[in-house]
């Protein structure tokens, strides 16, 4: 079974930056992909960033050009580096590894924007 650990969340003024990293307790070649989603009260979960095993990364319309994603083989870990941040952006941050249709979720993190 595989397990994801999540760390980073917090809350920042709006314009201001938070990092969100996610490790796996497998080797992250393993999965086809992995990311982030959120979810914001009220809201459907949406795929926020992610990257799959050969390197693209994906994101969200609302997210392009203010986050990043990346990937540590070595560490087995993938962080989402979330820059301007906005308080549309307050979610709870779901990171998710993927295996053809078969995703395994973490607990979530929390993240809050202010005005």
């Amino acid at each position: 079974q595989v397990h994801l650990v999540e760390s980073g969340g917090g809350s920042v003024q709006s314009g201001g930056s938070l990092r969100l990293s996610c490790g796996v307790d497998r080797n992250i070649f393993d999965f086809n992909a992995m990311g982030w989603y959120r979810q914001a009260p009220g809201k459907q979960r949406e795929l926020v960033a992610s990257i799959n095993v050969g390197g693209r990364t994906d994101y969200a319309d609302s997210v392009q050009g203010r986050f990043s994603i990346s990937r540590d083989n070595a560490q087995n870990t993938v962080a989402l580096q979330m820059n301007t941040l906005k308080p549309e952006d307050t979610a709870i941050y779901y990171c998710f590894a993927r295996i053809l249709r078969s995703y395994t979720w973490g607990p979530g993190t929390q993240v809050t924007v202010t005005v």
